[in-house]
């Protein structure tokens, strides 16, 4: 499980243990997954999905310890609501970096141990949390989208290059999650644009919500392939459409 340091990633964790499941949970920031280790049992690897020698790293790890069955991609994030001529390039290096090619490091290296535990098991799963907005931009986002929507072309050329194979590619796709960080970090640390975010929005998704759909889709009988799960709360009709203020039918 890559982000696994907070928000979905260890909300995921902590679901799946509590499920009986054997966990690694993979993120840069150690004091936040020894806190996870300690209150889960889950095992920590400190890796960044965009260094090299860090998921070269957590292969070597993986390989050490008996394989794995399933990865979890969630590494991720958005950096910034410039408009495309007032953008930072950088900025969008840095979301391509981590949501895009992150994403192919981490499913390269570990591939192999996910071959051999299909071969043992008769399946292995892919799971990788892109977003909703890999099928719609929208003003100030159009870095996030561009690096979403290639998570979503990559993923279905995934798909494609392993067929005929017992492995599950799944892509889940979640829409406004209220989570400590994510927006808090696009923000640049702006707190109050933060908390307006979601001001009036009855039950925003939170973590939970999410990690619950990876589990689902990890226990699905094995013939069954959620390809693609769009998931937003009721009050998110699309990313443009978000009603504030109480849910209640018009009667």
């Amino acid at each position: 499980m890559t982000g696994a340091s907070s928000g979905i990633g260890a909300a995921t964790v902590r679901l799946l243990v509590e499920r009986g499941w054997s966990v690694v949970a993979v993120a840069r920031r150690a004091d936040r997954l020894e806190q996870l280790r300690t209150d889960t049992g889950c095992d920590v690897v400190v890796a960044d999905v965009t260094q090299d020698a860090d998921v070269e790293s957590l292969r070597d790890y993986v390989e050490s310890t008996g394989g794995i069955s399933a990865l979890v991609n969630n590494a991720g994030g958005a950096v910034g609501i410039d408009w495309i001529d007032q953008a930072d390039a950088e900025d969008w290096a840095q979301m391509f970096d981590v949501n895009v090619l992150g994403v192919q490091r981490v499913t390269k290296a570990l591939l192999p141990a996910l071959r051999r535990a299909s071969a043992e098991l008769g399946v292995a799963d892919i799971v990788t949390i892109s977003s909703t907005a890999a099928f719609l931009s929208y003003e100030g986002g159009a870095g996030y989208t561009a690096a979403k929507a290639a998570v979503h072309s990559m993923l279905v050329g995934l798909r494609l290059e392993l067929s005929g194979e017992p492995l599950r590619v799944v892509e889940i796709a979640p829409g406004m999650v209220k989570t400590e960080e994510f927006a808090l970090n696009r923000f640049g640390g702006d707190a109050a644009r933060f908390e307006a975010l979601y001001e009036g929005v009855e039950a925003p998704l939170v973590a939970e919500d999410v990690a619950e759909v990876v589990r689902y889709a990890l226990e699905s009988p094995a013939h069954v392939n959620l390809d693609l799960i769009h998931m937003k709360p009721v009050a998110q009709a699309m990313q443009h459409k978000l009603h504030r203020g109480p849910l209640k039918p018009k009667l």
